[in-house]
């Protein structure tokens, strides 16, 4: 189990404080990414810069993709750019990757059988262990669940305390990404509210 499907699978909790947006859960699959390949020890993060480790290799076949994408030579890729290349469509991947695996199931919503589909949690193991991580206020997993908005450990908990100078610069890299997002869709809004008030006339 890594982090980065913990996170998909808390992401897709059938009651969670609020949906989490593709893009904002891509990126920090991403950054939950990074880190399981630090403890894998397939790289090392040096300042904001994803440096290639050893010749380990994940046991995971979405970390293990993940892992080939480094850039292997010098000037290594920054922790951002890594996360805005490696997130594009990364949540619709796991998705997928975790209905093939049996963790999820599409059914559809309502009582006619062609309305529209949604994806619910199956539980398994998995799902079970991701909730108890969850519970336990697992510090990597809660700080990750922060940066989209879900709280990652239970109600009344302080912020998490990562005490850890790599976590510490991922999670980091991780919220300023997602708010950035953010900004990009706000400014997207006005910008089509403009365009929508200059057709419509006075």
């Amino acid at each position: 189990m890594t982090t980065a499907k913990d996170l998909f699978i808390i992401a897709m909790d059938p009651e969670p404080e609020h949906t989490v947006g593709q893009g904002d859960l891509s990126l920090a699959l991403a950054g939950a990414e990074l880190l399981d390949l630090v403890d894998a020890g397939a790289i090392t993060v040096d300042g904001d810069l994803v440096v290639p480790g050893g010749s380990s290799v994940p046991g995971d076949r979405l970390l293990r993709e993940a892992a080939a994408l480094i850039t292997r030579q010098p000037p290594y890729e920054r922790v951002e750019d890594w996360l805005w290349r490696r997130g594009r469509d990364l949540s619709a991947t796991y998705q997928d990757a975790l209905e093939g695996d049996g963790e999820l199931t599409q059914k559809r919503s309502g009582r006619l059988p062609f309305g529209p589909k949604r994806v619910e949690l199956v539980d398994t193991p998995r799902r079970r262990h991701a909730a108890a991580r969850r519970e336990e206020g697992d510090p990597v997993l809660a700080a990750l669940a922060s940066a989209v908005g879900i709280g990652g450990g239970p109600p009344g908990q302080d912020e998490p305390h990562l005490g850890d100078e790599t976590v510490t610069a991922v999670v980091a890299t991780v919220h300023e990404a997602v708010m950035e997002l953010e900004a990009v869709r706000q400014r997207r809004t006005i910008e089509n509210t403009a365009f929508a008030n200059i057709w419509r006339g006075p």
